[in-house]
């Protein structure tokens, strides 16, 4: 495998698909899947969220999890805050990166963290300044959610999307991705609306994280790769579903999507036989929830390298 992939995979499972289920997976469990995917050749892990217990006991053991995810060398490990307390709290736990989701629905907004779109941008903007204080070597993207459409108020404005990575970049953060966080997304549209962040904000756009609720997972990672995004966020197995799309997996499967790039000639990095494996953890710590993906189902064709 190249030192330098073609393209990062940032697997989000630990984070996006285990607050997505109903069940709690145990830490014992957490730490030997993230060996797993670690082992298959993962250079970026979301391991977890920093939220009170109370709302997301999925969430409760996130510290732990980033101190075992620490002792792996060249693992970028990072957590989801979603406000400055979160932020502190990871800052203190000692993770290289901060993802904080911004929503560019307006009634997303308000509904999900009970904040204005203009409260969140100043909520980024703080959580810049305590990360300059605390650690100023880690990594801020804030991911604009619901870029792509929201079940709350329909259509998003393109130029909402637009204004929101400006104005989050402007605040501070590294890096502003775009999050399809109700399966609505079509590849034309991902193709347009990158192309219109990278106009606005250039080499700050940060990753695409798509939802297959609708099928088109795979087909919009693939729009945004042609656009020139080579950050993916994805969750092995798919796991996490979709809550407002029963029966529908959730987030882009990672082993579909590094088959897709590496049957393509595109370097992921990531070993599909031992990340393949990694399902196995993963079904110990959690037995009854289903996992999607193509390409573990049919396995790997013949003369596979």
């Amino acid at each position: 495998m190249s030192s330098t992939p073609d393209v990062l995979i940032s697997e989000v499972g630990p984070r996006d698909g285990l607050q997505s289920v109903s069940r709690v997976m145990s830490t014992a469990h957490k730490l030997r899947w993230l060996d797993a995917l670690v082992a298959a050749g993962l250079r970026e892990i979301e391991v977890g969220s920093f939220v009170p217990a109370k709302l997301l006991p999925q969430m409760a053991d996130t510290a732990e999890v980033v101190r075992h995810a620490l002792t792996h060398p060249g693992l970028t490990v990072m957590a989801l805050v979603p406000n400055l307390r979160g932020a502190e709290a990871a800052l203190r736990a000692g993770v290289h990166k901060l993802t904080i989701p911004v929503s560019a629905s307006a009634a997303h907004s308000m509904a999900n963290v009970r904040k204005t779109r203009e409260d969140m941008v100043a909520e980024v903007r703080a959580i810049v300044q305590l990360k300059n204080q605390l650690a100023p070597q880690v990594h801020i993207e804030a991911g604009i959610s619901t870029a792509f459409g929201c079940t709350l108020q329909g259509v998003v404005p393109e130029d909402d999307v637009v204004w929101l990575a400006q104005a989050v970049v402007e605040a501070g953060a590294d890096e502003s991705g775009l999050s399809d966080t109700t399966g609505m997304a079509n590849p034309a549209q991902v193709r347009r609306l990158f192309a219109k962040v990278r106009a606005a904000i250039g080499d700050k756009t940060g990753a695409a994280h798509m939802h297959n609720t609708r099928g088109l997972g795979l087909a919009n990672c693939l729009a945004a790769y042609d656009v020139g995004v080579r950050t993916f966020d994805s969750s092995l197995g798919g796991l996490g579903g979709c809550p407002y799309a029963p029966g529908a997996s959730g987030n882009v499967v990672t082993e579909d999507l590094v088959f897709m790039f590496e049957a393509m000639g595109v370097r992921t990095g990531v070993d599909l036989t031992r990340l393949i494996a990694a399902r196995a953890p993963l079904r110990e710590g959690l037995p009854d929830e289903p996992l999607y993906g193509m390409t573990p189902e049919a396995g790997l064709p013949k003369g596979w390298l």
